[in-house]
């Protein structure tokens, strides 16, 4: 009887500011891999489980001063053990592509980055929460600020979430976080810019998982 165990699945996630385009792109990866036969696993974070998505309701909803960056950071990584736990990891044991709207990049950018706390605070409740898993690659989307704000507005149709509804200089010091994290793991972490259409877009973020589809 053979009772191996299939390969572990890949882990991708894809990061950046708001209005960058992330869902589009998950949605066209996740097309072009199941056209190869592979199964995947489209999620989202916060998200992608029943606990996790009363936890996204309670961080996107509200006043922009509803919970401070201590909060955020507590609440963001209780819902991704949940997810890690109920979704993610159970994906990639069977062998299955997971890609994931936003991770824990996404807290180092928001939470550390751009509200003042420390990076290895971020990581070592990550670590607690959702044993330390992190990306096989990580798909930095980029956008000129003023044209990510644009598209933004126009998805969100004047209802922007509370960190969308954040001012300029927040979102600048959230861009600059991300880049920071990509010049420090650039093997991980690949820069795509999504300026250009979405098939463009999703054609340079193939060349960036080239060695991964090999």
């Amino acid at each position: 009887m053979n009772d191996a165990r299939p390969p572990r699945g890949i882990f991708i996630t894809l990061e950046g500011g708001e209005g960058v385009g992330k869902s589009t792109q998950i949605r066209l990866l996740a097309d072009a891999l199941r056209q190869r036969g592979l199964e995947v696993v489209e999620t989202r974070e916060p998200g992608g489980t029943e606990g996790a998505e009363a936890i996204r309701a309670l961080l996107l909803g509200g006043a922009a001063d509803r919970w401070n960056a201590q909060a955020e950071a507590l609440l963001f990584a209780a819902a991704r053990a949940d997810h890690v736990a109920r979704v993610i990891r159970p994906a990639l044991d069977r062998g299955a592509w997971v890609l994931c709207d936003r991770f824990i990049d996404s807290n180092r950018a928001y939470q550390a980055g751009a509200s003042g706390l420390a990076d290895e605070d971020i990581m070592a409740a990550h670590k607690i929460g959702s044993g330390g898993l992190m990306p096989d690659r990580t798909l930095l989307l980029t956008l000129p600020l003023n044209v990510a704000a644009e598209r933004a507005a126009q998805r969100d149709a004047g209802r922007a979430d509370r960190f969308g509804a954040r001012g300029h200089s927040f979102h600048e010091a959230v861009s600059a976080a991300f880049l920071m994290l990509a010049a420090r793991e650039p093997e991980r972490i690949r820069i795509v810019d999504a300026a250009d259409s979405a098939e463009a877009v999703s054609s340079r973020i193939f060349e960036a998982l080239g060695d991964l589809l090999s």
